[in-house]
């Protein structure tokens, strides 16, 4: 098991609520002009710069 320093954690906690998908209240209330977060990150596919 690897250890994790407390930076390291709190940037993979920030990375974790930046991957969430788009409130549906936010699309509604811009009329779908915003359509998609751009922080969308997958595990497998996209890493995190170090």
């Amino acid at each position: 098991m690897s250890r994790k320093t407390r930076a390291t954690k709190m940037m993979l906690a920030k990375k974790a609520k930046q991957s969430r998908r788009m409130p549906l209240l936010a699309r509604l209330r811009t009329h779908t002009r915003l359509q998609q977060n751009l922080f969308r990150r997958d595990w497998r596919r996209t890493k995190i710069k170090k």
